[in-house]
Parts: structure tokens; sequence; C-alpha cells
């Protein structure tokens, strides 16, 4: 390994990465892009389970007075801190850092660690921050104490009201814990900023997951003795299935094979390396696995994730609209959330009806009854369907709430 090597290892390295030990692990690139010039900027690296990996994406804005306010902050490594201080040079110190959620662990973890590289910056977090297993104060997660405040209900009130409008959505109970999170406007760019509500599906893999193909290319595989060629047909069929896998966890498109067989199957595989897995790949796809991803998709439509959908937002369906309709008041044209794709191009009508599978008779954009306007696949709902009916029946959440 030649020096060069050593110094952009260091770069990349994440000394935190067994807090929540998924991959990237310590390793963790970071590509910066300027979104809407000299005004906001986009900062994303990967995470992932079982090489599902996705975009996570924190927001960078200058201040019109000069400094900088980020949003949902990723792992400060030397690499991203680096990227951070080129803007720093340019437009002025960080004056505020926000975590805006209180349930996303991935998003939690960052804030600590990135708000000790910059002192002087003020930290606000969404109110009802909780831990699991034990409620733990936030100093004893890591957030600076004289620096950490909650963010009040009224954006007016902080130092920053007078650029950015934020509404918050929750808290929702969910038996062991709650799920909120804050949507921020940031009214001279006509920008919304959101963390894991909405999501847009790119046809292709992002630029960040392109760095190192290989979880793409493992995805691409049909059968474990498959030898796949690096091209971006196999990269684009790789990250198409690892989104199915990402939001539905098994889409009905995807079988699992019994461990027997992957054990067999297994002992075919041309590299039986760590890397690889030894051999083992649990996936079986149907040959029109593609129509899901297209459904999914919508041709890149605004979108709740189906888990949100499954599993949290239809806890509570009349909190969850009204909130919708204060955001939707705003006059945004771009949304940024902290995955998938981003900048969206969208309208706030786009935005409200992406929640519409929450109302018993959606309305379109156009003000039009509209009986499918969410048309996702019900069959690739029916793992989440089924993990929902279990931990309302073993009593870990409440039961979903009918539509409004």
């Amino acid at each position: 390994m030649s020096d060069g090597e050593k110094i952009d290892s260091q770069d990349f390295f994440w000394p935190f990465w067994p807090v929540v030990p998924i991959y990237p692990y310590a390793r963790r690139r970071t590509i910066c892009k300027e979104v809407i010039k000299d005004t906001i900027w986009t900062f994303e690296q990967i995470q992932g389970i079982f090489y599902v990996v996705v975009p996570i994406r924190m927001t960078v804005v200058k201040l019109e007075a000069g400094g900088l306010l980020i949003y949902a902050p990723v792992a400060p490594t030397k690499e991203c801190i680096r990227l951070v201080n080129e803007l720093v040079g340019e437009h002025g110190e960080v004056k505020y850092i926000i975590l805006p959620t209180i349930s996303g662990l991935e998003h939690k973890v960052f804030v600590g660690p990135f708000a000790r590289c910059f002192p002087s910056a003020l930290v606000f977090v969404t109110p009802n921050q909780w831990s699991f297993p034990v409620n733990l104060p936030l100093s004893w997660l890591g957030l600076p104490a004289k620096r950490t405040q909650v963010m009040p209900e009224d954006s007016s009130q902080t130092p920053f009201g007078n650029e950015f409008d934020y509404r918050m959505l929750g808290s929702i109970a969910l038996g062991l814990g709650r799920f909120a999170e804050a949507v921020f406007f940031h009214r001279r760019s006509h920008t919304l900023l959101v963390t894991d509500c909405l999501v847009s599906i790119p046809e292709d893999p992002p630029a960040i997951a392109q760095l190192d193909p290989y979880p793409l290319l493992y995805h691409a595989k049909d059968q474990a003795s498959d030898v796949i060629t690096d091209n971006q047909i196999n990269r684009r069929k790789g990250w198409q299935r690892i989104t199915l896998f990402a939001l539905y966890f098994q889409p009905s498109v995807l079988k699992i094979p019994k461990f027997s067989q992957l054990l067999h199957d297994a002992q075919k595989s041309p590299d039986r390396s760590i890397k690889n897995y030894f051999g083992f790949y649990p996936f079986q796809w149907d040959n029109d696995w593609q129509r899901s991803f297209d459904a999914l998709r919508g041709n890149g439509r605004l979108l709740v994730a189906p888990i949100l959908q499954s599993l949290i937002l239809n806890r509570a369906p009349k909190e969850t609209i009204k909130w919708a309709d204060q955001v939707t008041s705003w006059d945004f044209q771009w949304i940024i959330p902290c995955h998938f794709d981003a900048p969206i191009k969208a309208t706030p009508q786009q935005f409200r009806q992406a929640f519409s599978f929450l109302e018993k008779y959606p309305i379109t954009s156009a003000g039009l009854f509209n009986s499918n306007s969410y048309p996702l696949p019900q069959e690739d709902f029916k793992l989440l369907n089924s993990i929902d009916i279990t931990l309302n029946k073993i009593g870990i959440v409440p039961p979903a709430q009918e539509k409004i």
C-alpha cells in the first residue's frame, strides 16, 4: 500500500462504527454536491445491511448573514469535515446543527461527534428524544450539554427563524418508542428539507453507491454461481433490487430459499471469500421482478416509503394529514430528503398527494377524487403487513387507525 493510499484510508475512517455496526463499517466515503449555487450543498455517504446500500445525506445551507446551518449530519470523517471546512472558509462558520428526528439512530449517532468538530455551533434537536433500551439524557448520548437545545414549537423563536420555518410531525407512539420528524423550509431558496418521511427513487444508482460497486454487483446476481461483469446494466440491476429489498424487506417478486438450498448453492459459488459471504446468496428473484420496481419508482414520483406506510404513519393518519396540509402551505419548489434521490423538483401539491394512502377518498392535485392515486402493488406489502399484525398481536405496537 502506498503512502497516498494510507492517507486516503484515514480520510474515510469512521472510528465509532461499532455503535451502529452497518456497512460500510469503518470506511465511509463522502461526496459533496452544490445543489443551489452558493446557497445549498448536499453531503452523501452510504449505509446498509447485507450490501443493501442506500444514500444517507446531510444538507448544508448558507445563512443570509453568513455562516452555515447543517441539517441531519453524516459521519464526520476527515474527508467530510475537510469538505465542510472548504465551505466554512468561503461562507462562514457552522452556526447551527439540526437533529430533525427522534427515532433514526443512523442520524442521531453522528450529531455528537459532528458537533465536537465545530465547538461554537449550537445544536437543535427535535423534542421528545428517546433511546432504547434505557432512556438516557442527551449528554449521555454524546450531544454537547451546554450547546444543545430542544427546538421550540414556534420556529420564529429560534436564532435562524428569520430564514427557516419548520413543522414537526409527531410524536407518534410506537410502543417501544416514538416517531417524529421536523421538516425545514428555507424561504430564500424555496427548498424543503426532509429526513425520512418522503423519498424519490432514481432509476440508476447514485454516484456515492458507485464509488464501490461491489454491493450493486452482488445483488445483480440471479444465483450464487453467477460471475457478474461490472457494467452499467448490472449496476442498475443491482441498485433496483436493493431498492425493493430496502423499502419492502421482501416484495412479492422475491423468494428466500431454504437454508439447505442456500448451503448447496454456496458450494457452487466461484467466490467463497468473506467479502462474498462465503458464497451465500439468499435471494431468488422472479423473472418479472422489475415490474415491482417500476411500480415503486413511479417515474420518480414522491412517495412515502412502504415501511413508514405499514408500520408507522398508519398509527396516526389524522395527525399526519394535518401536518402534511401545514407543510403544503409553503411555496417550495425543491425537496431534499436524507435518502435516495435529491434534489427533487416538486410542488406542494405533489408533496401532499404522497400522503393520500392515509385517506379513504384521496384527492388529486387537481382537486378531483382519484381511487387509484397511490398504486403500489398490495401484494408487495405482504411481509410488512404480517410484521404489523404480529407486533400488534404481541402488544409491542398499538393498532393501526382507520384511514380518514
